[in-house]
């Protein structure tokens, strides 16, 4: 019987996939299997798993991006745990031993721990950085605000991820932070456990989500309309609900109001919906602002008084 199955989506990573494969392999469990999806990858990636990881079954695909990747993975797998891990991440030793141990005691359905940032420099080496280390409270309202962990910190029993069904591909900047809360939606019960889990790689090539900000922001947009839709369905909008939308999509209004205006049009028009007499500004001013001419001139005063702000201090660190 498999029990566990590590699946690894892989596009042009011929950097990086021999050293995710060989941070599975050092888990030393026997009951595994690992599958690699080749993503239609134009580089050496394929052949590395070929030629040098022959534990790993490939599967090639044309591209269609991570989610279809991790999907069809998951459906050609049999493990009764499912370990996702990007092509430029690492396991950390021991970890899918740790987080079977917890999960098999606990009877929980996901699993999860610390991480830490991996950052690769030119010369080809890596250093270690910050620890993140949180625990989750409350997974379905966390998951959806201000909680995200790469893919390689959970591990999910089958039973759970098969009540998900697929990986959300409509979502292709934030799939793995969706995936996660969509666990959380069908109930998924999430276990800590403790020590560092993975190793979140950050290099050049920095993640989609920082190299386009409007299409991560307007990922944000349709990931909101969803879950909200989902919520109202799903017991209606409890004050916690109703707070983490507020959230969500000012946030939004924020990030989208200079650079998209149909998405910021969208997110604004949620919130006065959502809370007719919101006021998105904490700042006394902002907020008089806010209630006298709208909330354009109001957003518009604290981008220029943050920029000015941030241009003093650098300053200021420069001549000190």
């Amino acid at each position: 019987m498999i029990e566990v199955s590590v699946i690894i989506p892989c596009y042009n990573a011929s950097e990086w996939i021999a050293d995710a494969l060989e941070s599975v392999a050092r888990q030393e469990l026997n009951d595994s299997e690992v599958i690699v999806v080749d993503d239609g990858s134009t580089d050496e990636s394929a052949r590395i798993v070929e030629r040098n990881f022959s534990f790993a079954r490939l599967i090639k695909t044309k591209n269609q991006g991570a989610s279809n990747a991790r999907s069809l993975g998951t459906k050609e797998s049999r493990g009764e745990f499912i370990q996702y891990l990007d092509a430029d991440d690492l396991l950390a030793p021991g970890k899918l031993k740790r987080q079977l141990e917890i999960l098999k005691i606990s009877q929980a359905d996901v699993a999860y721990g610390d991480w830490q940032i991996l950052v690769s420099k030119p010369d080809g080496r890596c250093s270690y950085k910050e620890v993140r280390k949180k625990k989750m409270q409350h997974p379905e309202i966390e998951l959806f605000t201000d909680f995200w962990y790469p893919p390689a910190v959970y591990l999910f029993r089958r039973s759970i991820v098969e009540k998900v069904g697929s990986w959300n591909a409509g979502l292709p900047v934030i799939q793995d932070a969706r995936f996660a809360l969509d666990c959380a939606l069908r109930g998924a019960r999430f276990i800590y456990c403790e020590g560092i889990m993975a190793y979140y790689r950050v290099h050049s090539k920095d993640s989609l989500s920082r190299r386009n900000s409007i299409a991560f922001v307007r990922d944000c947009l349709q990931n909101a309309t969803e879950i909200e839709g989902w919520w109202l369905e799903h017991g209606g909008l409890n004050k916690e609900r109703k707070a983490a939308l507020l959230q969500v999509y000012d946030y939004i209004s924020w990030a989208s109001f200079k650079k998209d205006k149909p998405t910021f049009a969208k997110a604004y028009s949620a919130l006065k919906r959502l809370k007719p007499d919101y006021v998105p500004f904490r700042n006394k001013v902002l907020r008089f602002i806010y209630r006298h001419t709208g909330y354009c001139p109001a957003a518009m005063l604290a981008s220029w008084y943050r920029g000015f702000r941030s241009l003093f201090f650098a300053k200021k660190s420069f001549y000190q």
